[in-house]
């Protein structure tokens, strides 16, 4: 059965893990910078690249190790890598990695879409799951729907013409005046807010499934100007409110037009709880499966670059020595 080392530096994390040929997450470690970044409300491209050179070596070896692996010279077949998009100075850290790694241990290694990445995490809870699956991707950068006939075969549906839910939320907490990244904190408070408390617009509600939110984070900056004695909860779960409601009647109208047999969430924001909560009612509600990832595969993870790479390597072969880190590569032009 083939092993696969992932390796993710997209962004502030610094990642690594091992995944056989079932999907089976062996190990997986990951490490944060984030707590460089809170000082500066974001994450610094500098020093997020510093870190991954600081802390790569030793989360690969820890990844190795725990996997019951020789760090020296680890039994794998292939090592896959974050090759796009994110940010230019991390995504170089690991993808210059990866290829001395797969140099030094004589194996091939795959460059891997990290939007791709994310549509393989509910494999890593469910191996066997039935398709087609609709999935909702939610992340900092991005926010999709994509319609998935099996591994490695998707189909965007739509996704945000401007900032993405996670950049909403992270605009909006820094607008509240609360700490990055904003999402946790904005889904604690909105618990014991009042949703109605403030009338929040809800963008593209004609058909098509495409989706916006830069016009929701200027409306509470609005509303909060115009109404300063509401409170910082109620503010909270008006905002969480209207974000849901865009991306879940979005996915509706999918389900509605699309015969599938489950929905899916993946992404960083798939770890808040009014998304979670609603995908469920909506699983429910049309009587379809609903893969929810667990929380620590809804963050950025090398366990779904590799599992995305064991696809990739199977389908297209290993990449070549002279592929370049692609920040900007849409998950539409994977084929």
């Amino acid at each position: 059965m083939p092993v696969v080392l992932g390796i993710e530096t997209s962004c502030d994390e610094t990642a690594a893990a091992v995944v056989d040929g079932n999907y089976h997450v062996l190990s997986s470690v990951i490490e944060s910078s984030i707590d460089q970044h809170r000082v500066f409300g974001g994450v610094v491209p500098e020093l997020a690249g510093r870190a991954h050179v600081t802390t790569l070596g030793p989360v690969v070896a820890r990844a190795l190790a725990d996997a019951g692996l020789d760090p020296r010279h680890p039994a794998i077949d292939a090592l896959a890598v974050t090759s796009g998009p994110g940010l230019i100075g991390s995504l170089l850290v690991g993808l210059s990695a990866a290829k001395a790694y797969a140099l030094g241990w004589g194996v091939p290694f795959v460059g891997v879409n990290h939007l791709e990445g994310h549509l393989f995490a509910p494999l890593l809870d469910q191996p066997d799951l039935e398709w087609p699956v609709l999935t909702l991707l939610v992340s900092g950068g991005h926010s999709l729907i994509v319609r998935q006939t099996g591994p490695g075969h998707h189909q965007v549906l739509g996704e945000t013409i401007d900032d993405a839910a996670g950049e909403a939320y992270d605009k909006v907490a820094r607008w509240l005046g609360l700490g990055y990244p904003g999402g946790p904190e904005i889904d604690r408070l909105a618990q014991s807010g009042d949703a109605a408390a403030l009338k929040l617009p809800v963008s593209m509600t004609g058909s098509g499934f495409d989706l916006s939110f830069s016009g929701l984070k200027t409306a509470v900056v609005r509303a909060t100007e115009k109404h300063p004695e509401v409170a910082l909860g109620d503010v909270a779960a008006s905002f969480q409110a209207a974000v849901a409601e865009q991306l879940l009647r979005k996915l509706r109208g999918a389900i509605e037009h699309y015969d599938v047999a489950g929905v899916a969430l993946a992404g960083g924001v798939a770890a808040n709880s009014a998304l979670r909560a609603g995908v469920r009612a909506l699983g429910e509600e049309f009587a379809l499966a609903c893969h929810l990832p667990s929380i620590e595969m809804c963050t950025d993870n090398a366990a779904m670059i590799a599992a995305a790479g064991l696809f990739r390597f199977g389908a297209d072969g290993p990449s070549p020595f002279t592929l370049s880190a692609s920040p900007n590569w849409q998950l539409a032009e994977v084929s």
